[in-house]
């Protein structure tokens, strides 16, 4: 059995599919039944008779959490992090958080594997409120590219972590086939949902300014620091999909096409 944590977001949902549909028992950590990653004593009867977890990054008690799973006798942990974190800097609240996680699985008693993937193509779905009002969409740093992965493809690596051997001790800095920018990205959704859609370019200082009214200020002056400041490179293309699972990622305009009736609800 593979318990997954997230099992409702990007990546979780996807994964829970692939492993289904591979024939594996899943179960998905619920915090409606009192299973709260904040405290890993509450995750010991899920872990029971588990085999493998796939771990969000980010949580009060890392360590914590992987001693509850070697306790219970869990041999693979796939931890989610990000491509940041190879950069060290703790000074940087979103960095810091994903290094914590790393440090956390290197130092436990399972197998781990580490994914850092670079920006996600479901990100394309914090348009939708400006879709719902119009054609025109506001893009946040502008002149960023980034090589943005479809969370099946990360679901796709995880799994094959998870149930095959040969993955304990990587790190998977995983991407999609191409760089894009914002105004790229747009244009290829606009395309696969029948659109004309206009972007509108925003300025540093007025993403800044959107970023501090919609999240805490740490993590608004992370992305600065990451898009503005150039700490975060994420044009890098990798073949690591490929590497940990035998097939190419999938491309942006096919992750648009397979949610394109997420944009017209």
């Amino acid at each position: 059995m593979i318990v997954v944590s997230g099992a409702s977001g990007n990546v979780g949902v996807e994964l829970v599919r692939v492993l289904g549909a591979a024939g594996q028992a899943v179960r998905p950590l619920r915090h409606a039944d009192g299973e709260d990653l904040n405290d890993p004593a509450s995750l010991r009867s899920a872990l029971d008779g588990a085999d493998g977890l796939f771990l969000l990054p980010g949580y009060a008690d890392m360590p914590g959490l992987y001693a509850q799973a070697a306790a219970a006798g869990v041999r693979r942990v796939v931890q989610l992090s990000g491509a940041s974190a190879a950069s060290g800097d703790r000074s940087n609240a979103v960095t810091a958080y994903m290094i914590r996680s790393e440090e956390a699985a290197r130092s436990s008693a399972v197998e781990w594997t580490i994914l850092r993937p670079s920006a996600f193509a479901a990100n394309a779905l914090r348009w939708l409120p400006q879709l719902r009002d119009g054609d025109e969409v506001r893009l946040q740093y502008p002149e960023v590219a980034a090589a943005v992965i479809d969370p099946l493809d990360i679901a796709r690596v995880a799994a094959a972590a998870l149930t095959g051997d040969g993955h304990a001790g990587r790190i998977y800095r995983l991407t999609g086939p191409q760089a894009l920018r914002p105004a790229e990205q747009l244009a290829i959704l606009g395309a696969a949902l029948g659109r004309e859609l206009v972007a509108v370019p925003l300025s540093n200082a007025q993403t800044r300014a959107e970023q501090r009214a919609s999240m805490p200020e740490e993590y608004a002056e992370a992305f600065w620091n990451f898009y503005a400041e150039g700490a975060l490179d994420e044009s890098v293309v990798t073949d690591a999909v490929e590497q940990a699972t035998g097939t190419p990622p999938r491309s942006f305009a096919a992750w648009c096409e397979a949610h394109a009736a997420e944009f017209a609800a």
